[in-house]
């Protein structure tokens, strides 16, 4: 965050300040929504959820060392008024990115693989100058302005994920970040039960290449021809990335290590360079061919980017987290979300990096995917028994479906079905193995990372 008085706070976000509030007092710390993250100098925004009001804490942020709070009604401590503190804190950030003009905003968006994206990219170009990201999956009209405010006069490329619920949604998170480089990894089908089709989908990911100027660029990945056709839609310069021959930045020679860490050449028309990343995956190779697009077009040479990828690790939880743990049993948490694209990829990584040795798939639920439910759940079941895995371990009664049909398979999976995340603990503290692999992965709401924070714990015996 950049130092703003109260009163130009007020001023950018059309609010007014309280009787007791300073017009000259600075804001200099954070901006949080959590009072419990609050601290000196910084600003609190209120904002009401579905179980709390953050007016109620704004006393709470204050004792804790917030210099004011941005509100809609009186709350007693110094604050910024407003109509409605959410789309204030857009404004907010909207004014900051405005007050730093020659910060280069990377936005990306997909229906896979952002957050990884961001990571490797970030990393990537934190080697040529201060780089803010995204932290997590901070991608949503509260995560995204959050994001945009922890950058600051030192700045000079802020990465951002554009997430969706909708149509119109990315449009919006653009009017507060506009993109100079906008990436799109992919369409799939997840989110498909709130959006309805794959091109609706499309058409919601394709808004953030038509927000571009004339003189941004369009990063698309040449492998996904629903991604391709966007180039239709900006004005803006395009270059492609992918496997595809004529991509102009592409993955030559791509191979998995006897871990399932890829490994390939990194191909441009005027050069090449080895990369071996640190990421579990062949799907891993989409994210880091647009990681390496973005920061050759940032101005970093090819090897300097092979380099920087080769050398970055997850920074994200629970995404491809792979751990050894002191029982002898590795686990894969991949537990974050899920949907049919990244179940397919996580499971491909899960018999590649066993190498042989026993695989444990723990699968839940996939949400959001509306009369595809049913039909997506059987086919990952049948994917499951095709790969060989050799136990599956479904959790709730939406995955049932998954164990059902993985056992109607031939095939040498062995299926079980568990209420919940408590019973799977349990079936897998009786039946584990030193030496087993496991791969655990669901939608968000299942909260499987219980289980896999489990295993890492070592709260299940070899």
């Amino acid at each position: 965050m950049i130092p703003m008085t109260l009163a130009e706070i007020a001023t950018a976000v059309g609010g007014e300040l309280s009787a007791d509030a300073d017009p000259d007092a600075v804001i200099t710390g954070p901006v949080v929504i959590d009072s419990r993250t609050a601290a000196p100098g910084g600003l609190f925004v209120a904002l009401k959820g579905e179980h709390a009001d953050g007016h109620s804490f704004a006393a709470d942020a204050v004792n804790a060392g917030a210099a004011a709070a941005l509100v809609s009604r009186d709350v007693s401590v110094p604050a910024v008024v407003v109509a409605d503190p959410l789309a204030a804190l857009g404004k907010l950030a909207t004014a900051v990115l405005q007050a730093l003009p020659d910060v280069r905003v990377i936005g990306i968006t997909g229906s896979n693989g952002k957050t990884t994206t961001k990571d490797l990219t970030a990393s990537a170009l934190s080697t040529s100058g201060a780089t803010v990201g995204t932290p997590g999956s901070y991608n949503g009209e509260i995560g995204l302005p959050l994001s945009v405010l922890q950058a600051d006069a030192s700045t000079c490329f802020l990465v951002l994920e554009y997430g969706a619920r909708g149509i119109g949604h990315i449009a919006y998170l653009t009017q507060i970040a506009r993109p100079d480089i906008a990436v799109v990894l992919g369409i799939g089908v997840a989110h498909v039960g709130v959006f309805g089709t794959h091109e609706a989908i499309a058409t919601a990911k394709g808004e953030l290449v038509e927000s571009l100027e004339p003189d941004g660029v369009a990063v698309l990945n040449a492998d996904d021809p629903a991604v391709r056709a966007m180039s239709h839609r900006t004005t803006a310069r395009v270059v492609t990335f992918g496997e595809a021959p004529d991509a102009d930045v592409r993955a030559v020679d791509s191979t998995l290590d006897a871990l399932g860490r890829p490994r390939f050449t990194l191909t441009t028309a005027s050069s090449e360079a080895p990369v071996s990343l640190q990421f579990y995956g062949d799907h891993q190779v989409t994210n880091a061919l647009a990681a390496a697009t973005v920061a050759i077009e940032c101005g970093l040479p090819v090897p300097d980017v092979a380099v920087a990828l080769s050398a970055a690790t997850p920074a994200s939880r629970w995404r491809m987290e792979v751990v050894d743990t002191s029982i002898g049993v590795t686990v894969i948490n991949d537990a974050y979300n899920a949907n049919p694209d990244s179940m397919a990829a996580g499971l491909r990584a899960l018999m590649a990096l066993a190498g042989g040795r026993r695989t444990w798939a723990v699968l839940g639920a996939m949400a959001e995917l509306g009369e595809m439910t049913t039909e997506a759940h059987r086919d990952l079941g049948a994917l499951v028994a095709s790969l060989g895995v050799d136990r599956l371990v479904a959790v709730g009664p939406v995955a049932e479906a998954i164990a059902r049909t993985a056992r109607d398979a031939a095939g040498p999976t062995t299926a079980d079905t568990v209420d919940d995340v408590d019973a799977a603990v349990a079936l897998l503290q009786r039946e584990l193995q030193q030496g087993d692999v496991v791969l655990v992965k669901a939608s968000r709401s299942v909260g499987l990372e219980r289980l896999a924070e489990a295993l890492v714990a070592g709260a299940v015996p070899a």
